[in-house]
């Protein structure tokens, strides 16, 4: 009955979670900062629905519901902070991260894309990785496990930062004002935003699967 009842309390939160319209429009920029700052800062986040979250809120603002300005400067920042919190929670862990067992907030699996994501783009896949969900979760405690620079992180990261907020929000912000009651096909513009998003891993693995057929 415990479990049954866990469960069901988890499906619960997971649809509240995922229905980013009400979100945005029960939190405000509020909600949409806290939810970016966690899902780019630790890693039970990796399945909270930033790009889409974004750019609903951005929809919302174009709609006069929500202030851009509350949305764009804040959420960079929130974003560009929980990177920093990753980063320093991989640079404390170090080795000892790749070694942590799977739990139900924790997947090695993702780390270990991260990893292999942050090798192939090297420094610049600190700002590619802002634009793919789940590597955006890993990849700042890749770079700290791996001992990158500070310095040198910041600077990507606060462009990487910058870059994803304002253009997810204020995609969302254009249609928003050049189309009357978009708000109302959220769900089209959301499919839309989660097949885009997914498409740079999909083009990645489908890459992979034939190297691996070619060597074969």
């Amino acid at each position: 009955m415990a479990i049954t009842l866990f469960g069901s309390s988890w499906q619960g939160l997971l649809h509240k979670l995922y229905n980013v319209q009400n979100l945005v429009q029960s939190g405000g920029s509020l909600m949409v900062c806290s939810i970016v700052f966690v899902e780019t800062g630790l890693f039970f986040g990796f399945f909270l629905p930033g790009d889409s979250l974004l750019v609903t809120a951005g929809v919302f603002a174009g709609a006069g519901k929500v202030g851009l300005a509350w949305l764009l400067f804040p959420a960079s920042l929130c974003a560009i902070a929980g990177d920093q919190l990753g980063y320093f929670i991989g640079r404390k862990a170090g080795e000892n991260l790749y070694r942590r067992e799977d739990s139900r907030f924790f997947k090695k699996k993702h780390l270990l894309r991260a990893h292999e994501f942050y090798e192939k783009h090297g420094p610049k896949a600190i700002i590619i990785a802002r634009f793919v969900p789940i590597i955006r979760t890993f990849c700042p405690p890749v770079a700290g496990a791996a001992q990158m620079r500070y310095s040198r992180y910041l600077i990507f990261d606060v462009v990487g930062g910058f870059l994803w907020v304002c253009s997810t929000v204020l995609t969302g912000y254009t249609l928003g004002r050049k189309i009357p009651n978009i708000q109302n096909e959220l769900h089209l513009v959301i499919a839309v935003v989660i097949v885009l998003s997914l498409l740079p891993a999909g083009i990645e693995a489908l890459k992979a699967f034939r190297r691996k057929r070619q060597s074969a």
